[in-house]
């Protein structure tokens, strides 16, 4: 009787949320490893050439222009591509038309070597500018390109420079000639007369024998004569190596 009068006692257990057994530690934590991660992305791009900056730029401006076919990585630089020029970012085209200049310089170099002109292969230099692929044809003390004091050009100096023009024919890049002597005065035809004009007249025989070899008229779009304004060897400004003529085979401007 006495367990009959007994009240029942219900036990009623409410479930409630702990900080540390909730999820939002985890959304925060996802967060600052996200965070960290590009710090230190950010913080290898600065650590980098500026090579590859620009390539990374160029992946952000148009990401759509890498990845495509088998060509290196953003970070290496756009390589095969199928899209279209227009859609193509300006570092895309500059760096294409960069490895198909290179291609043409290589070339060049084996076509000289190949046509007997072996013992002054070194005496022709190829490198690149902010304007373009520059071929530069130096004089030695062996061999001179042009008579003393004139702007007319010995026979292996034409001949080298018909090489070059049909090498060059095939482009359809716009080239720039110019000229340069080193730093003796000339003096031999008076006053009216010096290096500037000799310089611009050295270029233009070369221009003649460019287009003779095949380059268009309107190809060559500039003719310079800086006399001795760029030498070669600022040390020695008498240095046969600054007398030489310059071609440069310009970047596209669109």
């Amino acid at each position: 009787m006495a367990d009959e009068k007994q009240p029942i006692i219900i036990k009623k257990v409410i479930e409630g949320g702990h900080g540390h057994h909730g999820g939002a530690w985890k959304v925060a934590y996802a967060d600052f490893v996200t965070a960290l991660m590009a710090l230190f992305i950010v913080l290898w791009i600065l650590g980098q050439d500026s090579e590859v900056k620009e390539n990374i730029a160029g992946y952000f401006n148009d990401p759509t222009g890498f990845g495509v076919g088998n060509g290196p990585s953003a970070i290496e630089g756009p390589g095969k591509t199928d899209i279209a020029p227009k859609e193509m970012t300006l570092l895309q085209r500059k760096q294409m038309e960069k490895e198909q200049l290179d291609e043409m310089g290589k070339e060049l170099i084996e076509n000289l070597g190949d046509q007997d002109f072996r013992d002054i292969v070194d005496q022709i230099e190829i490198e690149f500018t902010e304007e373009g692929l520059r071929i530069e044809i130096m004089e030695s003390a062996n061999d001179a390109f042009f008579e003393v004091g004139t702007a007319a050009l010995k026979g292996k100096a034409a001949e080298i420079l018909t090489v070059i023009g049909k090498q060059l024919a095939k482009s359809e890049n716009n080239i720039v000639i110019e000229g340069h002597t080193d730093a003796r005065p000339f003096s031999s035809r008076g006053q009216t007369y010096t290096n500037y004009e000799l310089s611009a007249d050295r270029a233009n025989s070369a221009r003649r024998v460019l287009q003779k070899a095949g380059i268009q008229k309107d190809k060559i779009v500039e003719i310079r004569g800086y006399a001795a304004n760029r030498l070669r060897d600022k040390e020695n400004p008498y240095d046969v190596v600054n007398r030489r003529i310059s071609i440069i085979v310009k970047y596209s401007e669109e």
